[in-house]
Formats: C-alpha cells, structure tokens, sequence
C-alpha cells in the first residue's frame, strides 16, 4: 500500500518531469511562445503558492481517499488531452488544472501513507516519500526523454495519461474507503480557510517542516541548474548525474537508520550545518565537484526528515493533511524563487557571494527549527 501511494507521487512528480526534461521538444512545438513557454512549468508552482494550504484544508475534510483519486483522474485526463498538443493557450490552461490535481495528491498522499503505515515503518516510509519527486524525474530522464525523441512527446504524455488512470483505479481498489472526513462538515467558506490558514502557520507543530523546507527548496532546484555551469566542461554531466543519487541515497539509508535514535527535526537541522560546512570548503579550496556531491549528500538528511518529521510533530490525519499542504506552498515559493535569487547574488556576488545566501539560508532553516521547538517545549 505505501509503494501504491509512493507510485501516486511518482505521478505527481511526473506533472513536472513530462515537460521540463523534454524541454526542447516541446519547444519545438510551440515556436513562436517565447518566454511564455516556461509558464507551462511555472503554472504548476503559482498554483501551489496560492492554494498548497487550502489543498490541504480540503483534503482533510473531504476525504483523503476520495480527493487522490480525483487528483489521479483529473490528471490522467488532462496528459490524455495534452497528448493531442493544443494551441498554447489551451494547453497552457490544462496546466493550471493540472496544477490544482498535483496539490490534491501530494497532500493526500503522504497523509494516508502515515495513516497506514505502522509506528516502526511510519519514518521509513515518510523517507520514501521525501525521494519521489528526484526519482520520477530519473525515470523520465532515462526511458521517457529517448521514448519523446524517437515517437514525439504526445506518446509520453499519453503514457503518464495511462500511468495516472491506472494509479486512480488502484487507489480506489485496494485503499479503504474513507470512514468519514477528517473536519465534519459540507460546506468550506473564505472566511474558515483563512481562519485555518491562520491557525496553521501559527502552530509549531504543523508549520515547523514547511519552514525549513522552504530553505531547503529555495536552494535544492536552483543549485541543480546553476553549480554544474560553474564547474569545468568535462565534469558537468557526471556531477548533474550524481548530486541527485546522493541525495536519495543518504535518505533511503541513512535517514532511516538515524530516525531510530534521533527525531526528525534534529536530523533536518543536522542536515542544513553539514550543508553549511560542506559549502566551506569552497573558500578552503576543496575540488568544486566534490562539494556539490557532498553538498546534495548532506541535504539529503533535510530532505528525508522534513517529510518524516510530520507525522513525528503531529498526530491527527487532519493536522498531517495540513502540515503537507504547508510543505506543498512552502516548497513551490522555495522552487519558484530560488533560481532568479541566487542567479541575482551570482552575478553581482560572484561564486562566493552566492554560496554565502546559501549558508545564510540554511543557517535561518536551523534558527527556525530551534525557535519552533522551543515554542512546542513551552508548551
């Protein structure tokens, strides 16, 4: 069941992958798009930033169950419908709706994976999750991106069209259905969802992992795309390949085994100081391709124990619901920002001006955890 709903984020994940990796082809679709073409990723994360927390609010009271199957089918529908490569303004418009079904899976997604998960696999399974996003984009990249070359990205689409049906109906097969909503209740006002809103990111249980995710993402993307042009020509593809294995790799086999002696929150702030320290190492004339990998490798521990710090802070399927929509709107602002920020500092700063806003980051993700957790000790 926890593979079945990781697959769904799988999915999700590919909302994005299907048209960043085979960027160029796409391109080449709509020609006369311009600047406007990069909206086609962008959409997604501005419907992140504006709804991520009301996904959340909604899922917790319609039904984790009901809502990711209707995330799974409305995507399915909307790739079956872009295979057919529309105008760009139609297809531009899918992309908002598509955006709206990627906030309802991946907020159900990880609720229910820590509801059905048991206590000693609960952590585990968050760090699974925490990988989705890097592993779907690998397979794209592997088997999509040569399929989209040879036969034209509609049949990629129609694949992950296929893909997301297919996860729908599984979900709704083998998942028990949804005993009652999580907030009794049938109708959700403006008024309430500010309300939660407020209540949300006041509470340091269910805002902590948001807030030092959003310093995690506003360097995680955007460090992927600029570090490898700053690197000699011949290490480039290698070191792309490798920062995101390293990240994965440290969170399926080292985050987990930690999660038994430390809690998550701890490892998350572990992470960012050994991401600081390892930046360092760019002033003490480390080799610049080492430290990107040992940079993804130690970020790697924020990226597993932010997810599995959630169920860890908070016990009710409903706060869970809403501490993954604040991860959800946390993180698209943290992706949308981040590379025109460091892009800014590094042509004004230089190598060495970014990389200390990105140790300035990371020392406000700690600062952060640590006023956070001494508000949940006063409590």
């Amino acid at each position: 069941m926890i593979l079945l709903l990781w697959c769904a984020g799988l999915g999700a994940a590919g909302q994005f992958a299907k048209i960043a990796v085979p960027f160029d082809l796409i391109a080449a679709r709509y020609p006369d798009s311009g600047a406007g073409l990069g909206l086609l990723l962008s959409m997604i994360s501005f419907a992140g930033i504006v709804l991520g927390m009301t996904a959340g609010i909604f899922v917790a009271r319609y039904g984790f169950r009901r809502l990711l199957v209707i995330g799974l089918m409305v995507g399915a529908g909307c790739s079956i419908w872009q295979s057919t490569l529309p105008e760009f303004p139609v297809m531009l418009a899918s992309r908002v709706v598509e955006g709206l079904s990627h906030l309802l899976i991946v907020v159900a997604a990880p609720t229910l994976i820590a509801q059905v998960a048991s206590d000693r696999l609960r952590g585990p399974a968050m760090t699974l999750w925490s990988t989705f996003f890097a592993v779907a984009f690998s397979i794209v990249a592997w088997l999509g991106l040569p399929l989209a070359q040879v036969f034209g990205v509609q049949l990629l689409f129609l694949i992950h069209g296929g893909v997301m049906a297919a996860l729908a109906a599984l979900v709704w097969w083998f998942l028990d259905e949804d005993n009652s909503p999580a907030v009794p209740g049938d109708h959700l006002g403006l008024v309430e969802i500010l309300q939660q809103h407020r209540a949300a990111y006041r509470s340091a249980f269910i805002a902590a992992p948001a807030m030092g995710w959003l310093f995690y993402t506003l360097t995680f993307v955007s460090l992927v795309a600029i570090l490898p042009g700053l690197l000699p020509h011949g290490q480039r593809a290698a070191v792309v390949g490798l920062m995101p294995v390293a990240s994965i790799g440290v969170s399926l086999l080292i985050v987990t085994p930690l999660l038994r002696y430390w809690p998550a929150v701890r490892i998350v702030m572990a992470g960012f100081a050994l991401s600081a320290l390892v930046l360092c190492g760019h002033w003490l004339g480390f080799p610049p391709a080492a430290t990107c990998i040992a940079l993804f490798a130690a970020l790697g521990l924020v990226q597993g124990a932010s997810f599995a710090s959630i169920p860890q802070l908070n016990a009710t399927a409903r706060d869970r619901a809403l501490a993954n929509g604040a991860m959800a709107q946390m993180g698209n602002l943290g992706n949308t920002l981040g590379t025109p920020v460091l892009m800014l500092v590094l042509q004004r700063g230089g190598t060495g001006g970014m990389l200390a806003v990105v140790i300035l980051f990371y020392v406000v993700g700690i600062l952060l955890h640590m006023w956070m957790q001494r508000r949940r000790d006063l409590r």
